[in-house]
């Protein structure tokens, strides 16, 4: 039985339009799950609803007050779980271990913001900085504030996470007291309804602070005021068209994104046999992890040219081991990609590569598949280039899917000059032994990297793995990544607020300051 993804705006639940409706399929089987549309749905009267009813309700409480929203939430859908993970399973192929990820993940992020918030001052906004005095005797002063943006925010998601890619949004974004109009990717949109749904019907929210629109709704930015914002994760192609929009160049709109990312892995000169086979695991795990769909996902592996066969045959040995196919198989450890438009996309990108690359592990020679000859499953492939300064691809080419490269390099500055070749990524990993080595590396990374990951053998258990993106740290990256930024603690409240200069007495400044 197939359902239908109601549209919930200005508090109200909205049919989908059949004529225009689009289906949500399982990936393997290629059934067809649920349907959304949104084409009738207004959304200048969406967005004037939520500012007004819902933005004006949040802003009424303080910090705290919005931190227990938070928590309720939390533990509203903590208790629907094992439903989102069978969501999770049917409509984007993951197994058990891969959706609880997003599932998981998502929890998680709303638990921390909500200890944060808990932690925040009884108040309606934030102080910024320390004041500073604008004369010689003190008596006129400068302080920032920080204040919620009466505006709403429009957080457009992609396929690839529909639980984790709303609350990591949402939360900051609800706990500055900032409404929020969901608009998940159609694809995998069933889980992220689903959740929406639940709070929803608990009445945790006050009216309007929660709508979801599923499907292509016209007048998506064209209806956005000039101090609303907008925070989006997908392809770099459609940042750009969304970038080129009236309402976001001209207006103001303000504009976050998350986009591709050729994201390294480098084993550093110094790495021993250890740091190898913590390398291997990662590259394996990254590369199977939710069939490499995941934007911080290992896609490029940096070794020193004399460990470069070995590291090869370690690859292929553990990637000869994965079992993929259907997730609800026993054994299975790999599912699918999360549509067959996805699958093609994959292949033609695994095409691409082939003309300037080896294939140092074909696993669809390799594996047998256990699915349907149809679905969206594709095993691993490993590539391989032997000279990586004259092959640009590798360095220019995402394919979004369980593809990686490996390379060799010949001292550690030109591993770091490989990594930079990606034009700005959302993580680098570097394995090692040497702690000035790994901080040399760090330093140099992090300019054109969003986070660095760096391994040694003291957190060689407790690292918390190259591809998630913990809430505590900055989550996004500079370039071809989006050059946006979002999570990093109480940092991602400041793409809600207002920040504002006020230059008073010092008197008057105590009474802004906090309320």
């Amino acid at each position: 039985m197939t359902i239908e993804l109601l549209n919930h705006t200005e508090s109200t639940w909205h049919p989908t339009s059949a004529g225009t409706r689009q289906a949500l399929l399982d990936p393997v089987l290629g059934t067809t799950l649920a349907w959304a549309g949104a084409d009738q749905i207004d959304m200048a009267g969406c967005y004037r609803w939520a500012r007004t009813h819902g933005g004006g309700a949040l802003r009424s409480m303080t910090y705290p007050q919005r931190a227990d929203l938070l928590d309720q939430i939390h533990q509203t859908l903590q208790s629907r779980r094992d439903h989102y993970l069978d969501i999770s399973l049917r409509n984007s192929g993951t197994v058990e271990r891969d959706s609880s990820i997003d599932v998981d993940g998502a929890l998680y992020t709303l638990s921390y913001y909500a200890k944060l918030g808990r932690a925040l001052p009884d108040a309606h906004r934030l102080i910024d900085g320390d004041r500073a005095s604008l004369c010689r005797d003190g008596s006129f002063a400068s302080q920032h504030i920080l204040v919620p943006s009466h505006g709403v925010a429009l957080l457009i998601n992609a396929f690839n996470f529909p639980a984790w890619g709303l609350w990591e949004k949402a939360a900051p974004a609800l706990l500055s007291g900032v409404p929020i109009v969901v608009k998940p990717a159609t694809a995998t949109a069933w889980l992220t309804w689903e959740m929406v749904r639940d709070v929803l019907e608990a009445g945790i929210l006050p009216d309007g602070a929660l709508s979801i629109v599923c499907g292509r709704p016209a007048g998506l930015l064209d209806a956005l005021d000039p101090l609303d914002m907008v925070s989006f994760t997908g392809s770099a192609d459609t940042a750009a068209e969304l970038r080129g929009h009236p309402r976001i160049l001209r207006d103001g709109v303000r504009f976050n994104a998350e986009t591709d990312s050729i994201n390294s892995a480098i084993l550093g000169p110094d790495g021993s046999l250890q740091a190898e086979e913590q390398l291997v695991r990662e590259v394996e795990r990254e590369l199977t992890s939710k069939s490499g769909q995941k934007c911080t996902a290992i896609r490029r592996i940096m070794v020193p040219a004399k460990r470069y066969d070995d590291v090869a045959q370690a690859l292929e040995a553990r990637l000869a081991k994965v079992t993929v196919g259907d997730p609800r198989t026993p054994g299975i450890r790999m599912g699918s990609l999360v549509s067959r438009s996805q699958r093609a996309a994959v292949d033609t990108g695994i095409d691409t590569l082939s003309g300037s690359c080896d294939r140092l592990f074909d696993g669809r020679n390799r594996i047998t598949v256990q699915a349907p000859e149809d679905s969206a499953c594709v095993p691993p492939t490993l590539f391989g280039t032997q000279d990586p300064d004259r092959h640009p691809l590798v360095h220019q080419t995402e394919v979004f899917g369980p593809v990686a490269t490996l390379m060799p390099y010949r001292d550690m500055a030109h591993a770091l000059d490989l990594a930079r070749r990606g034009m700005g990524s959302l993580v680098a990993s570097v394995y090692g032994e040497d702690p000035s080595t790994l901080a040399h590396a760090a330093a140099h990374l992090a300019e054109s990297h969003g986070r660095v990951h760096l391994i040694s053998p003291d957190t060689a258990k407790t690292q918390t793995g190259h591809g998630n993106a913990m809430p505590q740290s900055n989550h996004g990256g500079p370039g071809r990544a989006g050059g946006g930024q979002e999570l990093g603690g109480l940092r991602a409240l400041n793409f809600y607020h207002r920040q504002a200069a006020i230059q008073g007495a010092a008197g008057v400044l105590g009474q802004i300051t906090p309320a």
